[in-house]
């Protein structure tokens, strides 16, 4: 398992972090995700064999959120 810390831009609320951390929960791959508002960020747990740093960065963007 790997864990990274994701800046995120765009998450003004406690639904937008709700919303990116049930996009998270549901990538295939990701074991834990902890979603804050201050400081902005994701600390993503997950198995690199079966997901990727730069798929979950995309997967937050498609939700509508910008990576810092």
């Amino acid at each position: 398992m790997e864990t990274t810390i994701v800046p995120i831009k765009g998450m003004t609320c406690m639904g937008c972090v709700s919303s990116v951390k049930r996009v998270l929960d549901g990538f295939a791959g990701v074991a834990k995700a902890d979603v804050t508002l201050q400081p902005a960020q994701a600390t993503v747990t997950y198995d690199p064999a079966k997901a990727d740093l730069q798929g979950i960065k995309t997967a937050i963007s498609d939700a509508g959120y910008d990576i810092a």
